[in-house]
Order: structure tokens, then C-alpha cells, then sequence
């Protein structure tokens, strides 16, 4: 019996000594672009270093908007750094943050939907659409709600630089967020939508899918800031250190984030 005592007081040493002395709790916003990805950083965070995250995932503009008003979130991972700027400017956060990834958009489509789009054509699926639409159908074409929404900012301008903006209007549904909008793109009724590329990359979503990039040049540049405000902990400033490490930063490339 003592050899069994005596191993676990072992373990429990090594543990209290493997783990910081204070560690903590931080409550963390972040854009659903991030909903795979930053899980499984996470996950990797909380077991080197013992501390506990509390993820939240939304629109972009919507958390901005609660952090101004309040809302008790530490660190703040935005998929447009025009919102952290601006709750820099206005005095909530702890100074500008960083720039911790570059995201991609993607026509995404149920697998099995047809011929995925090419290169040459990337929007072919929005023109069979509208081709169904003509002859009596409505599929449905799912995207972000460009108003609060960075992905959904950035689908608008791609099909407007298609010129196909005003000729989509009755067949778009809008999701509050992107990772809701690829929800609806794989939907039964939906022809596909143009949502975040980490999202078609994520298991999931990928097992039942097929996608094609949108050129980077049809769309403003998706940078994507972080911060931490002017609650941040312990765990959210450890945290937010992390992800600018190697490991933290090898997480956003596997979800196809340029980190450069």
C-alpha cells in the first residue's frame, strides 16, 4: 500500500511543478473562421500549460461591438483588425495587437453537388444557380451577413467584381457568422456558398465537401488582428503569446492561414 501512496504523491509533485503556480482562467472572442482551428490550440495550450480557456466564437462585429459596451472577454481575435483598431482607438484595449493570420475565402459545395468550379471559373457554381433560378428553381447561395460579418464583407465584394452581386439577391441567405453561412453552403437546398477557407479545410466540413479558392485580388485582404483588452489576465496574456509562437502559428497554417 505505501508503494501505491507513494507513487501518487510522485505524480502529484510532478504535476504541481509541470503546471504555472497561478494558473487561471481567460475568456476569449474570436471570429468563427477560428471555430477548428483555435479549439485545437487550445486544447494544446490548456494541457502545457494548465490554464483554461473559455472560447467564444461569432462575428467579428458583433463581439467588437459587446467589448465596447462591456462584454468581459480578455483577449480578442478578430477576422478584420478594422474592429481591434478601432477598440484601440476608442481606449479598450491594452495597445494595437498583432497581426496573427492572413485568411483565404473559398466557393464551398457538398460533395457530389456537380462538378466542383476550377480555377478559370472559381464562381461557376453562383452561374448555375442562376441558371436553375431562370428555369424555376431558387437554390440558395450562402455567405456571412456583410454587415458585421469580415467574410461575408469580403463574398460581397467577389461577386461584385464577378458582377454578380445584384443578380444574386434572391438567392442569398445570410448567416450571422461564417461559420453559420458554411452550415447553409452544404445545406439541401443551397447551390454552395463563399465562406472561410480554414472552414473547409476543418474535418467536419471537408469529409462531406468540395471547395475552390476565390483569387485574393477580387476582395480586400482578410488580416487578422488580435488583442488583448484591458481585462486580460494571466491566461489570456499567456495565451495570447502562445499563438505568436511556432507552435501556435504551425495551428493557423494547417487551417490554411498564411502567418507571414
Amino acid at each position: 500500500m505505501r508503494g501505491v501512496c507513494g507513487c501518487g504523491l510522485w505524480m502529484a509533485w510532478l504535476l504541481a511543478v509541470a503546471m504555472p503556480a497561478s494558473a487561471g482562467t481567460a475568456t476569449v472572442a474570436a471570429a468563427s473562421d477560428l471555430q477548428f482551428a483555435l479549439t485545437e490550440a487550445a486544447e494544446r495550450f490548456e494541457h502545457e500549460t494548465g490554464h483554461t480557456l473559455r472560447l467564444n466564437f461569432g462575428s467579428s462585429g458583433n463581439f467588437r461591438r459587446q467589448i465596447a459596451q462591456g462584454a468581459p472577454f480578455e483577449l480578442f481575435l478578430s477576422a478584420d483588425e478594422r474592429y481591434v483598431e478601432a477598440l484601440h482607438d476608442e481606449g479598450y484595449t491594452l495597445d494595437e495587437g498583432v497581426i496573427y493570420a492572413v485568411g483565404r475565402l473559398v466557393w464551398l459545395q457538398r460533395a457530389g453537388q456537380g462538378e466542383a468550379p476550377g480555377e478559370d471559373m472559381p464562381l461557376a457554381g453562383v452561374e448555375k444557380a442562376l441558371a436553375r433560378y431562370a428555369n424555376g428553381e431558387r437554390p440558395r447561395i450562402a455567405l456571412a451577413n456583410p454587415e458585421h460579418a469580415p467574410y461575408g464583407v469580403a463574398a460581397k465584394q467577389a461577386l461584385t467584381h464577378a458582377g454578380l452581386w445584384s443578380q444574386t439577391e434572391p438567392l442569398r441567405v445570410l448567416g450571422e457568422n461564417v461559420s453559420q453561412a458554411a452550415q447553409f453552403a452544404l445545406s439541401d437546398d443551397a447551390q454552395g456558398g463563399l465562406v472561410a477557407y480554414s472552414l473547409a479545410l476543418a474535418p467536419p466540413l471537408a469529409e462531406r465537401s468540395e471547395y475552390m479558392l476565390i483569387p485574393e485580388g477580387w476582395h480586400e485582404p482578410l488580416r487578422q488582428r488580435m488583442v488583448l483588452t484591458r481585462q486580460a489576465g494571466e491566461a489570456a496574456q499567456a495565451f495570447y503569446a502562445w499563438l505568436q509562437q511556432a507552435e501556435g502559428r504551425a495551428i493557423f497554417q494547417h487551417y490554411g492561414f498564411s502567418t507571414d
